[in-house]
């Protein structure tokens, strides 16, 4: 059996506050939010040719401290998406910096401390 999708779900307490995080300050789209009126308790969205799902579950806790995950995300401009990050909710580790296979890399976390790692292609 092969898959023809696979995109990641985050698990979160607080789906209100980490939606806008991923829409308004990182530019998903929205394309999906279950139930469709009212507190979503699911939601998918898109960047570019990715979908990202980020789950309601108000017992969710992570009992060691560790960040539950890391997402990659290639953006147009590391350093705009750092400046976005940084004046939104979540917080940036490691500014941009060039790396020797000829991409930009910022490393920040959610508002939850989910890590991000933030790639802009070479020329």
């Amino acid at each position: 059996m092969a898959a023809d999708d696979v995109f990641p779900i985050v698990t979160t307490a607080g789906l209100e506050r980490l939606l806008p995080f991923y829409t308004d300050v990182l530019g998903g789209e929205l394309t999906y939010q279950f139930p469709p009126t009212g507190p979503p308790a699911y939601v998918s969205l898109r960047f570019g040719k990715a979908s990202l799902g980020l789950g309601h579950d108000p017992e969710y806790r992570r009992t060691d401290g560790t960040p539950a995950i890391a997402l990659w995300l290639y953006v147009d401009d590391c350093q705009a998406a750092v400046d976005a990050i940084r004046t939104g909710t979540g917080r940036v580790t490691e500014e941009p910096t060039e790396q020797p296979w000829g991409e930009r890399v910022a490393r920040a976390e959610d508002p939850d401390g989910n890590r991000l790692v933030l790639g802009q292609r070479g020329s």
